[in-house]
């Protein structure tokens, strides 16, 4: 097929293309989707998404929506590129002779790709989730301390407030969290993003494929780009609220600041327990709606500009001989 000459670099270059353009697009709501996540019963501070970005923008700015963002910009290059690659690869070296691959090959390549992926998946997800729910735990500090002034006698009268903390960058994280931990403090939580990112290119590449072949009136040409861009986002929504629920224990788990009487959490199981038990059911599915408005279209994007061959074209570009 022809899908199967495009060259390495080209396939990294539309994956990193495609990463960073989804990601500026879809990023306000990831935020939201991880706060939503890390609330728990009883110190609910938002009660939607918009709910959540609007109390953002009022209490945050409107770059508050952006926290975390740099280091999302910065990663998603390399991790799109490696997810997108790593399955082409996969699915190449289990094609018998150009023969359509079976569900279960399928299957496999998705699940190299998820493996690969949290190579740079864990650290970035790590950092950005720090950034992201910084906000909300300041948020909740200041409205537990106005609380509590106001229940002390002569607590309506104005006092001096206390300077609001410095907010933590991503090289201060990450000087912070080798000094203390070594490399393994950014790879905590890599056992949930396993269980969340392998199960999830599971479900999306054989999905995506099998949808996307829908629009092809041959079997060597391309599908339509409308029909990728669907495909895309179809699959990826899909996959995304089928694994939510280890996307909530991944969030929880690489929480390294806890709002007032919030749970802590020693692992895996022990977290997706106590959020069972404490929370319900139903928790393991905060976010879903959020995760899947931000998946639909990230890999819809990232479909189009990998079937629009991007990559290629600046490639001919920079090899093609000067006159």
């Amino acid at each position: 097929m022809a899908d199967k000459q495009i060259s390495l670099p080209a396939k990294l270059i539309n994956g990193g293309i495609a990463g960073l353009i989804g990601v500026t697009c879809v990023f306000p709501i990831d935020l939201a989707k991880t706060r939503l996540q890390n609330q728990q019963n009883g110190q609910r501070m938002y009660t939607s998404m918009s709910d959540c970005l609007i109390k953002t923008i009022r209490s945050e700015g409107y770059f508050g929506m952006y926290r975390g963002a740099a280091v999302n910009l910065t990663l998603v290059t390399p991790e799109k590129a490696i997810k997108l690659a790593a399955n082409d690869f996969f699915r190449h070296h289990l094609s018998k002779d150009g023969q359509k691959l079976t569900l279960l090959r399928e299957m496999l390549a998705g699940c190299g790709a998820g493996t690969c992926q949290v190579i740079v998946t864990t650290p970035m997800e790590m950092l950005k989730i720090q950034l992201q729910d910084a906000g909300r735990i300041a948020a909740q500090k200041k409205i537990l301390a106005a609380q509590a002034q106001l229940s002390t006698p002569g607590g309506a009268q104005p006092s001096a407030e206390a300077p609001a903390a410095p907010r933590p960058t991503a090289t201060q994280l990450t000087r912070d969290l080798l000094r203390s931990r070594g490399i393994a403090g950014l790879y905590k939580g890599l056992g949930a993003t396993l269980l969340r990112d392998v199960p999830f290119s599971i479900v999306y590449f054989p999905l995506f494929a099998n949808l996307n072949q829908l629009g092809q009136s041959a079997s060597e040409e391309k599908s339509p780009f409308y029909v990728s861009f669907l495909a895309g986002c179809v699959a990826g929504s899909t996959a995304a609220v089928a694994v939510n629920p280890c996307d909530v224990v991944k969030t929880r788990l690489q929480s390294l600041q806890r709002g007032v009487n919030e749970d802590t959490y020693s692992g895996f199981l022990d977290c997706a327990r106590k959020i069972l038990r404490n929370e319900g059911p139903s928790a393991f599915l905060k976010g879903a709606y959020c995760r899947a408005l931000v998946i639909a279209p990230l890999f819809g994007i990232a479909q189009v500009v990998y079937f629009l061959g991007i990559g290629e074209t600046l490639l001919g570009l920079l090899q093609s001989p000067q006159p």
